[in-house]
């Protein structure tokens, strides 16, 4: 009873960078952490917070003034200007939080925030609360900018592949596109190397991973930093069923075709769908586009593809018209219940780290097509070292034809389809272990909640 007591008067403040793959890891992570007893308040700005009403939480969403209702935060400026604002505000709105709190009797004691935001660090500290960053891609991508912060190597890379620590051979198209091109994305590199400046001032360091998808790179991270892997962050449903509420991601900034995906979907034999998604910010040119299109269309597989309201006017003309038999196509999806159908036989994906952990939560084979950022190395991993997906090429010009899609596709779903499934639904098993009682997963929340409380 003591501890439940002492456990409700401490308070985290969650803080994610206001993109959809970002707020969604966090989130979750924020609902494991309230079944623990603490309260948990996810700032965020109000724009965003509007997108949550209606939905059960056991999380609280506490509005940052953005003077913005269009939801479009970052369209209107730069990242560097947006950056630079949204500071200010989560200045202003921690400040304001902790006093509501203090007044009602929550301690708080911690801010969680998104590692690309540093400066949560010298803010918690003028505050007197402590901070830890919460890494929302891979082990394998923060270690590969953490070597490079370490000057292990320099850029532009000079050598066709790359060898660090811990981590297989590399080649240059399997590097982050931040690294591989480094003039085209200044301030991205910026951002995601000064994350590290401040993480030995910290005493958790939270990724969205688990052990034993990443052992060999999270054994030499630990010697680096004290990391915690308290993923996959999958709505509990999904995986090991301890939260019953815990259903979906609570928020979403785009409006799903519920109705009409899960209908077709269910008048679909097992394994028989290819889905197609690129996620909530990737954008295919008007060529790329129509290769896809192409290659869905030649594969003739039933597909369901979604591509979003501002890419529709990239499709082939006539091409829903012309593909209404064997396709669907919406402009957004509740992604974990398509890819837990039965009829799903494979996912046509970015390879964001999102979807790449859904997927593999899920036991789903892949089809890689990645476009930037960590996307290139998710994509060498699912295909090389846990082998679940099959990566397609690009040609001289950067290019993925229609003849490869299909057949990338079509191996999937057929030759290799055997091979990707054992492999998918061994990975399937080992990250719902992660979060039973007990597994690696929660056995870090546990250990991380039991210190706070006392700290």
């Amino acid at each position: 009873m003591e501890r439940e007591q002492e456990a409700t008067l401490t308070h985290i403040v969650v803080l994610p960078y206001p993109l959809q793959g970002h707020i969604n890891p966090m989130l979750q992570f924020s609902k494991r952490l309230a079944t623990k007893g603490l309260k948990v308040t996810l700032l965020t700005p109000k724009s965003i917070v509007e997108s949550t009403k209606g939905q059960a939480s056991s999380v609280t969403f506490e509005p940052i003034d953005d003077d913005d209702d269009s939801g479009e935060l970052i369209a209107a400026e730069t990242m560097e200007a947006f950056d630079e604002r949204f500071k200010a505000m989560f200045s202003h709105g921690l400040g304001g939080l902790i006093e509501k709190n203090n007044s009602y009797g929550y301690a708080t004691k911690l801010v969680v925030y998104d590692c690309i935001l540093p400066w949560a660090v010298d803010i918690a500290k003028q505050h007197g609360i402590g901070a830890a960053p919460f890494i929302t891609q891979s082990c394998t991508i923060a270690a590969i900018y953490y070597n490079l912060y370490q000057e292990r190597f320099t850029l532009p890379l000079q050598e066709p592949e790359m060898s660090l620590p811990s981590l297989p051979l590399l080649r240059m198209d399997d590097m982050p596109s931040i690294i591989s091109q480094p003039a085209s994305y200044p301030f991205i590199l910026k951002v995601c190397l000064e994350m590290y400046h401040n993480f030995h001032e910290v005493n958790w360091v939270f990724c969205n991973s688990f052990d034993k998808l990443e052992e060999e790179v999270v054994s030499w991270i630990s010697s680096q930093w004290p990391i915690k892997n308290i993923g996959p962050t999958i709505p509990s449903m999904y995986l090991d069923k301890r939260l019953k509420d815990d259903k979906n991601y609570d928020l979403s900034l785009f409006k799903p075709n519920v109705d009409a995906c899960m209908k077709w979907l269910d008048s679909k034999d097992t394994s028989t769908i290819v889905y197609v998604s690129f996620g909530s910010l990737a954008a295919l040119g008007e060529e790329q586009m129509e290769e896809l299109a192409l290659g869905l269309k030649r594969s003739n597989k039933y597909f369901l593809w979604v591509v979003r309201e501002t890419e529709t006017k990239k499709l082939p003309t006539n091409f829903i018209k012309e593909t209404t038999e064997r396709g669907l196509v919406v402009s957004w999806c509740p992604q974990l219940e398509v890819l837990s159908h039965k009829a799903v036989g494979c996912f046509v994906t970015h390879c964001g780290w999102n979807s790449t952990l859904e997927a593999l939560s899920l036991g789903v084979p892949m089809v890689t097509m990645p476009q930037w950022t960590d996307q290139t190395t998710n994509s060498k991993f699912v295909m090389d070292v846990w082998k679940v997906g099959i990566r397609v090429k690009a040609d001289a010009k950067g290019m993925v034809t229609k003849e490869e899609i299909e057949l990338c596709i079509n191996e999937a779903m057929g030759e290799k389809r055997e091979e990707l499934k054992r492999n998918a639904t061994k990975w399937k098993k080992l990250a719902n272990e992660a979060l039973d009682e007990g597994g690696s997963s929660d056995k870090n929340i546990n250990e991380f909640v039991e210190k706070i409380m006392h700290t």
